[in-house]
């Protein structure tokens, strides 16, 4: 009978770090067992379940049509219903703010598991980017439900949409593993994250066009990962208002300068987790 070393630990100075990656791979169950029991738990014991993945979009999308619509009458882009452009830019901000919000506070809500057993820290908030998916996913049904309603075609772009998709997920991830390593180490950063959120849903392309910010300011407005990304979506599914390639680079620079600070301070502050938790 063959010895099966898949699981065996050695202890060996360095070695940890060498095989941190690998461990990653060989703990990949575990990110199945996170992500399915958060999926349960985020909406146990309410009233309507996992409808609520549903109603939270739908009333964020009527209420930025309506007022940056019909009451500041902000214009559109291309012919595309408003609704459509909105919805567009909604559901990467979505991702982007869940999987903050649930990924920041993964580590704190974990604190057994992190003081009992060894295995990669990176994989809880890791886990709670990945759940988030299944929102987007959600919301993305629902969008192509009310594309039904309002008769709306979307653009063959829409195959390049995977791409942005990934930039998304990597906007998501680098940012989020920055705020969880702080957060464990300043819990004043829990008060500090939905802040962080509620402002860059307003800095954010997401109830207005990318066209509407004045020129000479475009730069500074691309420094906000989000823009290239939600300008992305925008391209993909309504085709004509194509992004700005200066306005792509910078976010596209800033969300891979965050990806890597975000997983250098995460594993410069990993050992500690357990005694500062």
């Amino acid at each position: 009978m063959e010895n099966d070393n898949q699981f065996d630990l050695y202890i060996e100075a360095g070695r940890s770090e060498k095989n941190y990656w690998k461990d990653l791979w060989r703990y990949r169950e575990l990110f199945y067992i996170l992500s399915w029991r958060d999926i349960k738990v985020r909406y146990k014991q309410t009233v309507i379940g996992v409808a609520w993945s549903v109603i939270r979009p739908l009333l964020t999308l009527l209420v930025f049509t309506f007022i940056f619509s019909r009451i500041a009458k902000l214009p559109s882009d291309s012919n595309a219903p408003y609704i459509i452009m909105v919805f567009a830019g909604l559901l990467p901000w979505q991702f982007f703010s869940t999987s903050l919000s649930e990924a920041s506070n993964s580590l704190i809500g974990n604190t057994n598991l992190i003081t009992k057993v060894y295995f990669p820290r990176l994989i809880i908030p890791t886990s709670s980017v990945i759940t988030s998916f299944v929102d987007f996913a959600i919301s993305f049904a629902l969008f192509l439900v009310v594309m039904v309603v309002v008769q709306f075609t979307p653009s063959w772009h829409i195959i390049f949409l995977p791409l942005f998709l990934v930039l998304a997920f990597i906007a998501s991830f680098g940012i989020s593993l920055f705020f969880t390593a702080l957060n464990v180490k300043y819990r004043d950063f829990r008060y500090l994250i939905p802040f962080v959120v509620q402002f860059g849903l307003y800095i954010s392309p997401v109830g207005f066009s990318s066209s509407v910010v004045p020129e000479k300011w475009k730069w500074l407005y691309a420094l906000n990962p989000m823009v290239g990304v939600i300008d992305g979506f925008r391209w993909c599914i309504i085709g004509e208002s194509e992004p700005q390639l200066m306005s792509l680079t910078i976010s596209l620079v800033v969300t891979l300068f965050f990806l890597v600070l975000g997983i250098n301070y995460f594993r410069k502050t990993e050992k500690s987790f357990a005694d500062t938790i």
